[in-house]
């Protein structure tokens, strides 16, 4: 009797509001979430200074489209919406959470500046608290062992928070289960595309990144350091299908 394949090691993703992850990189939790991946989204704030929904309601939503993604939710409040600073206090609680979750692969918003300025400042913190997690020697985090993670990849809400100096990794999110399960989760947020449309801002985006890749759908993520491989056999095919 064959021994069963070990089951992968859980995905985090962060997002500063309670859209954040849906919006930015939905598809690739829907996808490893169906993968048998367990998925957790840290939200950082209630959403609490946008123009649209309560912080109730935006949290009520925000559970709704995690479990759309098949992804459990967690949220830990920072300094609020429109608040966000960037803290080393800030940075060793979040490493509290990837201690305590153990994920190999951490998604987090790209820390180009020229977005909402909360997206930027979680982007770096994360990249310092995936650091930090590793250090035995933190006297906050010494009820935790420490954890290194395998990669951290950023995801961009938008045009504008695509590095220029990074060349992405396109994740393939064409399955048709994948694509609802993420517009689904999307949508949950109706307090938001009720007034922009958001969920075909999203998809095109992933059309056009299909297309670049030669898939129906792909949503890009950079990473933050080169990724390791113990064999070219796996890697997949490039974009420009030479």
């Amino acid at each position: 009797m064959s021994n069963p394949l070990p089951e992968p090691a859980p995905l985090v993703a962060f997002g500063c509001h309670p859209d954040d992850v849906e919006f930015g990189c939905g598809g690739v939790v829907a996808l490893e979430s169906r993968a048998g991946r367990a998925c957790c989204v840290v939200v950082c704030s209630r959403g609490e200074s946008a123009s649209r929904g309560t912080p109730e309601e935006r949290l009520e939503e925000c559970r709704a489209g995690a479990r759309a993604l098949g992804a459990s939710l967690e949220l830990i409040e920072l300094d609020g919406d429109a608040h966000l600073e960037e803290k080393a206090a800030h940075s060793i609680r979040l490493a509290g959470v990837i201690r305590r979750l153990r994920p190999t692969i951490v998604l987090a918003p790209t820390p180009v500046e020229n977005q909402h300025p909360d997206h930027y400042r979680l982007g770096r913190l994360v990249r310092d608290a995936a650091r930090i997690a590793r250090y035995g020697g933190v006297a906050e985090l010494r009820e935790l062992p420490p954890h290194a993670i395998e990669q951290l990849f950023y995801y961009a809400l938008a045009p504008s928070a695509e590095p220029r100096d990074l060349s992405p990794i396109f994740v393939d999110v064409s399955n048709p289960d994948v694509v609802a399960a993420w517009t689904a989760a999307m949508e949950a947020h109706a307090t938001q595309v009720k007034a922009r449309p958001y969920v075909e801002m999203q998809l095109t985006r992933a059309r056009v990144n299909g297309l670049r890749a030669g898939v129906a759908h792909a949503i890009a993520l950079y990473p933050n350091d080169p990724p390791v491989v113990d064999s070219l056999a796996r890697l997949g095919r490039n974009a420009s299908r030479y």
